[in-house]
């Protein structure tokens, strides 16, 4: 049972640790066609997410790997009941990925909006699928012994959208405060405009978020029989708060970690609401998918738990050796020195 939990909380940790990196990958590509003027300016976005968003969406890679491992059923039901919701989601984000490394492989201006066009869309549909998908996670799937009974529009739910506007807003402010971090001028300047002006539409998601999963979820029924779990949502509120204040006071940097901090917090009181189910079944609980009938053999979990000890302080110390390489703001950076 122990080790159970133990994987539970490693799978949460690396969902929302990937949400606050390529959150903000994502919230720059989708403020990119928008927030830049000029061809220098474009350059300089696509450098500042460019040496680091495939790092950031290992972190992905690896969510979906523990899940295999870990949950092997949760992952084989899941898969097959979402397969043309995960299936789009992989495709937006191959779009993006492709759209980064290939915008700067020609000079004609007809490639370059082709692909503009194509890392806007690679960055909006991974963040509003994501908040989909968690959304019709949190209120549960109508599934039974028979199956999953829905489909790629049943997804489309109030709650679900609800769940994708709000991952939307949340990486768009954060990946304005990392264009005003990683620029200056005219553009530093119009990506803390963006964020001021979108905290506010966030805040009031957020509180429609909040009120609503009283309703749609039993997500607050963990927090009723344990208390201490609060401090998660009230982390969340006030970190969301501190995004505002330092912004005001011109401290961007600090701004965006606050940012960084909401997301781990909003991620987490989530996932606490969930415990111990993985999908929960909106038909009956006797058919959700929890930690404990999905999980792999004790003996697994054991050697994955060892493997993990092992490898995941390797990656967070070669992560944050990349990010002190490729600190700075690439706006600085010659034109012709620049990859993108």
């Amino acid at each position: 049972m122990i080790f159970q939990v133990i994987w539970f909380i490693l799978w949460s940790v690396l969902w929302a640790v990937y949400f606050m990196l390529d959150g903000f990958d994502l919230g720059a590509g989708m403020l990119y066609p928008f927030i830049t003027a000029k061809e220098d300016e474009k350059r300089a976005v696509l450098n500042s997410i460019g040496p680091v968003w495939g790092g950031n969406e290992v972190w992905l890679l690896t969510a979906g790997g523990a899940t295999f491992a870990a949950f092997p059923a949760t992952y084989a039901l899941m898969f097959s009941y979402l397969y043309s919701a995960l299936l789009l989601l992989l495709f937006s984000l191959i779009l993006r990925g492709v759209a980064v490394e290939f915008r700067g492989k020609a000079e004609g201006a007809g490639w370059k909006r082709g692909w503009d066009l194509g890392l806007f869309l690679g960055s909006l549909l991974p963040a509003l699928l994501l908040g989909v998908a968690f959304g019709n996670i949190f209120m549960g799937l109508p599934m039974d012994a028979e199956g999953y009974h829905g489909g790629l529009l049943s997804l489309l739910n109030p709650y679900g959208l609800l769940t994708g506007i709000l991952f939307v807003l949340l990486f768009l402010v954060h990946g304005a405060l990392w264009i005003s971090v990683k620029t200056s001028g005219e553009l530093e300047k119009r990506a803390i405009k963006t964020a001021n002006g979108t905290w506010y539409a966030l805040l009031i998601t957020a509180v429609l978020f909040l009120v609503y999963t009283a309703f749609a979820t039993k997500l607050y029924a963990n927090y009723l029989k344990a208390p201490v779990l609060l401090a998660l949502p009230a982390l969340a509120v006030l970190s969301l708060l501190a995004v505002k204040f330092f912004s005001i006071k011109g401290k961007y940097l600090k701004a965006f970690f606050a940012s960084c901090l909401t997301i781990l917090m909003v991620t987490f009181t989530g996932v606490a609401g969930l415990f111990p189910d993985l999908i929960p079944s909106s038909i009956s609980p006797a058919h959700s998918l929890t930690i404990f009938n999905s999980s792999s053999s004790v003996y697994t979990l054991k050697i994955m738990t060892v493997v993990a000890v092992v490898f995941v302080p390797i990656v967070i110390l070669y992560q944050a050796w990349a990010y002190r390489i490729f600190r700075g703001k690439p706006v600085d950076i010659a034109a012709e020195e620049t990859p993108y």
